[in-house]
């Protein structure tokens, strides 16, 4: 076959699965149906876990570059509160970045690494057999790879074509969100904004220099999420909203989202997988999809790399669902939670008042704040330290920062005893010998995510949990 995969949809999380690919020399396919980005802008923020996964890779420094910087504060459900203390990472922000410049720094990545990818090539058909699978395409190619990825998005076709369930909520009102400038003096809007938000938790207008506020207003009922808000819309819903317009102009960015809530009954059936939005949808409060996408790419990609390469164990491909369903859950249900606690409802503010208050407490505003940035996932792993199956910060090592380490995709043996070996699976996993790493253990082994899937000091223990985690070793 010309492919071993072909994936379906080249944002944030098809780009960086088909990176993630390449690490491992897996020949890749990405279509994408629209010939041009999008035409409106909108700005999406990446989270400390998927800084820390971007770091991993060497990509962190080019994309900061495009960004700006604000504290990891005041995501859940916009209650305003303080960055919380002991967010254990380097990269304790949120970076705030366009859309289509994520993409476009992702999508050249990948092709840089050798992906190949074609714009303007909708999948419409598919089918698989114990080989692989042929995709066909609008143009009416066929093209066939060992495996397929949808990554295209809520209303994912390939989703659509495996006949796979996506239950839950639909959406029942939605919400305009952007950047314009304003002419309406900075204490009338003050004095409306503390007005309206008594009752109304969802609409806000928030300076962000230069004359320009962020602007977000809810919308009952729901129109068409494919055409893209404008200026009128604005305005009318701010009259509707605010009894006024504000005087509301030049927009940077204009966008809208509805509040459906689904998830698919199934991430994989055969050789065909989801991830990403074609996996998951749900209202953007909290800044979590495109996070939770990218986030399943990084688990996928070098699952599905081994499994190619042919040293995955037997259940190795299996793990992304079990690991990754259960997240994309948590994140379902806090967002929510965030709706219902920025409803107008007595009950719901009483609800946010209550928690408001909790949130005064750090270890609450922690605990609240790290669901949203994605740095207390544990996956199980079976008994053992509380490290066990959670992500590994980027502590210092005698060669600098662990996460310099980790930048081929690979697994990696962090030995302070100085006496234990990856052996037999070296052409998987780097080992670093350091007695004088900032680790509070004798040694860890991790994936190519950064999960610690081992900690101790035995060899023969060792090697079992590296024979299930990176197959068989080599012989000699």
């Amino acid at each position: 076959m010309e492919f071993d995969v072909i994936i379906a949809g080249c944002g944030p999380a098809g780009a960086m699965l088909a990176a993630e690919l390449r690490l491992h020399d897996v020949r890749v396919l990405v279509v994408e149906k629209e010939t041009e980005p999008a035409s409106f802008v909108r700005i999406v923020g990446l989270h400390i876990r998927s800084l820390e996964l971007l770091a991993m890779r060497g990509l962190l420094d080019r994309i900061r570059e495009h960004g700006r910087r604000r504290p990891a504060a005041g995501f859940f459900a916009a209650i305003d509160k303080p960055q919380p203390h002991n967010l254990d990472s380097g990269y304790a922000y949120l970076l705030g970045i366009p859309h289509p410049v994520i993409v476009r720094l992702l999508e050249e990545h990948a092709v840089a690494v050798g992906a190949e990818v074609r714009h303007g090539a909708a999948v419409t058909g598919l089918e698989q057999d114990d080989e692989g699978v042929t995709v066909e395409l609008g143009s009416g190619e066929t093209v066939r790879a060992r495996y397929l990825v949808g990554c295209d998005g809520g209303r994912s076709t390939v989703r659509k074509l495996l006949g796979v369930g996506f239950p839950g909520e639909p959406a029942r009102n939605e919400t305009l969100m952007g950047e314009l400038g304003v002419t309406a003096p900075a204490e009338e809007i003050a004095a409306r904004m503390a007005e309206i938000s008594v009752t109304d938790r969802r609409f806000s207008l928030r300076p962000a220099g230069d004359g320009v506020y962020g602007v977000v207003i809810p919308v009952e009922g729901v129109s068409d999420r494919g055409e893209p808000p404008t200026l009128d819309d604005f305005k009318k819903q701010l009259q509707i909203v605010a009894g006024t317009d504000f005087g509301v102009h030049s927009p940077r960015w204009m966008s809208r989202f509805g509040d459906a809530t689904r998830m698919a009954e199934s991430y994989r059936v055969g050789r065909v997988l989801l991830a990403g939005d074609a996996a998951h949808i749900h209202p953007p409060i909290g800044g979590q999809g495109l996070n939770l996408g990218v986030q399943d790419a990084f688990n996928l990609g070098w699952k599905l790399a081994a499994q190619i390469r042919g040293w995955a164990p037997e259940t190795l491909l299996d793990t992304y669902e079990d690991e990754r369903r259960p997240v994309a859950a948590d994140v379902l249900d806090n967002t929510r939670a965030q709706m219902a606690l920025v409803s107008s409802e007595p009950g719901a503010q009483a609800v946010r008042k209550l928690l408001s208050e909790l949130m005064d407490f750090d270890e609450v505003n922690r605990f609240l704040i790290g669901k949203i940035v994605g740095i207390d996932i544990r996956y199980d792993f079976g008994a053992g330290p509380d490290l066990l199956g959670r992500r590994m910060p980027d502590v210092e090592v005698k060669q600098g920062r662990l996460y310099g380490l980790l930048h081929r995709g690979r697994g990696l043996l962090l030995d302070r005893t100085e006496r234990l070996t990856a052996g037999g699976w070296a052409d998987r996993v780097d080992h670093l010998a350091d007695p004088t790493a900032a680790l509070d253990a004798p040694a860890v082994l991790l994936r190519p995510d950064g999960h610690v899937v081992w900690i101790g000091d035995d060899q023969r223990d060792l090697d079992e949990r590296l024979a299930r985690w990176f197959g068989r070793p080599i012989a000699g």
